[in-house]
């Protein structure tokens, strides 16, 4: 019994998933955000689970990318297409676009289930990170008072150009360093340091509208970082 708990609870994150599809179809874009929120959070607890219960499986692994496609693939697309569409656009336009998220996140997690070098880091945006990114704009836009992001949010441009970002980013083969600590030292974890810095930051002055930014920052230091390496790379070979 004990060892079907994790699968529970990644079926759960397929059901938030589900939930926040409907919401978005619906035009509650800020209820499917919060629904794509908790499948984050049970994102992580069935890996949390499955690794305190030792109850690792091939059903599990596959389960869990079915349900990521859902709720940060489908989901988050459906979000889009909604927010396409509120801005003015027409259906077929808005389909188009907004279907490229749930494609781009089935190809990303394919590549990952079959991927053994992202353990401790990922090759491009993980699908959760490119999930939070719309769901940040939409509660920014609905819970702040700063208009740039209601206009943001509701600028046909600006969601177009967001989804075919996200589809980029979530399939360049470019390293993203994940948030996962196997120390607390400085010398290995410089990225996730920085990170957790700024973040605290940016809510500590912004509130719920720091988190777009928060985001922002994961991949602007990801990027930097990634630069880096790569000239201690060419420094190293000369």
């Amino acid at each position: 019994m004990i060892k079907h708990i994790p699968n529970s609870i990644t079926l759960l994150n397929l059901v938030s998933g589900f939930a926040a599809t409907i919401y978005a179809i619906k035009g509650y874009n800020e209820y499917a955000s919060f629904c794509i929120m908790a499948g984050m959070v049970l994102d992580f607890s069935d890996g949390f689970a499955a690794r305190l219960l030792k109850a690792y499986s091939a059903i599990g692994k596959d389960l869990d990318s079915l349900a990521d496609v859902v709720t940060f693939g489908i989901a988050p697309g459906a979000i889009i297409m909604n927010m396409l569409i509120s801005s003015g656009l027409q259906f077929v336009p808005a389909f188009v676009i907004a279907a490229i998220i749930p494609a781009a996140s089935a190809l990303r997690l394919a590549k990952f289930n079959n991927d053994t070098t992202q353990s401790t880091s990922f090759r491009g945006l993980a699908t959760p990170g490119s999930a939070f990114i719309v769901v940040s704009v939409v509660i920014a836009s609905a819970y702040t008072d700063y208009r740039i992001f209601d206009n943001l949010a509701g600028s046909m441009w600006f969601t177009g150009l967001m989804s075919l970002f996200l589809a980029v980013m979530m399939l360049i083969n470019m390293r993203m360093f994940s948030l996962k600590l196997s120390n607390l030292r400085w010398r290995d974890n410089e990225e996730r340091w920085l990170f957790a810095s700024v973040s605290v930051l940016l809510f500590t002055i912004f509130r719920l509208a720091s988190l777009p930014m928060i985001m922002a920052a994961y991949i602007v230091i990801s990027v930097v970082f990634n630069l880096l390496r790569r000239r201690e790379t060419s420094s190293g070979n000369v």
